[in-house]
């Protein structure tokens, strides 16, 4: 059982819970993009298990004609055992989400695992003409050619800023370069992309920016934001434009849980609140 102080953030231990979360966001006009917490897996036993999990949660969002879909972790799909493991295991789960008309994004990890993680996302991407979708990291130098040659694969691209602290020769370290870098991704996709773009901020000053270049544009873009984080701006938004909120749940939601506590005083804030009155 998720503790009180931890299911502002995450949707609870078992899918049912995720996906009770998930219909009353698109109650409120939020669909929902679920995710299995756990990634780093070092053996096949939970890469398997939670493969398995995927795939049956693909055929339950189907069933409950929910607004939804998945995001999967390479680590968490075997990565760290091998590029064949990952390749095999997320080809399954795409395979099986596409019977069911679900939609798929691989998360991005790690500076270390880019080249693993994209080559994967173009060889599915391609098989199935689409139905997937990759994040792309505004910290890391490399992140421009990599949404120049993404520019043509069917799938979708989620833009975020990045974090895991990357080292200095392959990502930028300043604030207001990594904001420049993530408007000029913006700037690239939506005067390239035919739709299919996904703006991973809950800074308020990129959404504007990027409200901005579709009415100027008119391609389409979807607004990304995590559970528990600026909940109520995302339900405004949903008002005009489309927003999917990132609902995690399972039970190693621990380490998710202190990222999140750690990464906003907002977040740490409330985190403190509920123990001193909990």
């Amino acid at each position: 059982m998720i503790p009180p102080i931890a299911n502002r953030f995450v949707a609870g231990d078992s899918p049912a819970e995720a996906l009770e979360h998930v219909r009353r966001l698109n109650e409120r006009d939020v669909k929902a993009i679920v995710n299995l917490l756990g990634e780093h897996y070092d053996e096949r036993d939970p890469v398997a298990a939670d493969a398995a999990e995927y795939r049956r949660l693909v055929a339950d969002i189907a069933g409950s004609r929910l607004e939804a879909c998945i995001s999967v972790k390479p680590s968490q799909l075997g990565l760290d055992i091998g590029e064949d493991v990952f390749r095999s295991e997320l080809t399954a789960i795409v395979n099986a989400a596409a019977e069911h008309g679900v939609f798929v994004w691989i998360d991005m990890e790690d500076h270390t695992t880019t080249d693993a993680t994209l080559d994967a996302f173009e060889t599915v991407a391609r098989e199935q003409g689409g139905g997937v979708g990759i994040c792309v990291q505004a910290n890391l130098k490399r992140t421009r050619a990599d949404v120049r040659h993404l520019a043509d694969v069917p799938g979708k691209v989620r833009f975020v800023k990045g974090a895991y602290d990357p080292p200095a020769d392959v990502a930028y370290a300043d604030g207001a370069r990594i904001d420049q870098e993530y408007r000029t991704l913006l700037e690239y996709a939506f005067e390239h992309y035919d739709g299919g773009i996904g703006v991973g901020s809950h800074d308020p000053a990129m959404l504007e920016y990027a409200t901005a270049l579709h009415e100027r544009t008119g391609t389409a873009f979807e607004i990304q934001m995590l559970m528990g984080v600026r909940e109520d701006a995302q339900y405004e938004l949903a008002d005009e434009y489309e927003v999917w909120q990132y609902v995690p749940y399972g039970e190693r939601w621990k380490s998710y849980f202190y990222r999140r506590v750690m990464e906003r005083r907002e977040n740490l804030r409330f985190a403190l609140r509920a123990v001193l009155t909990g």
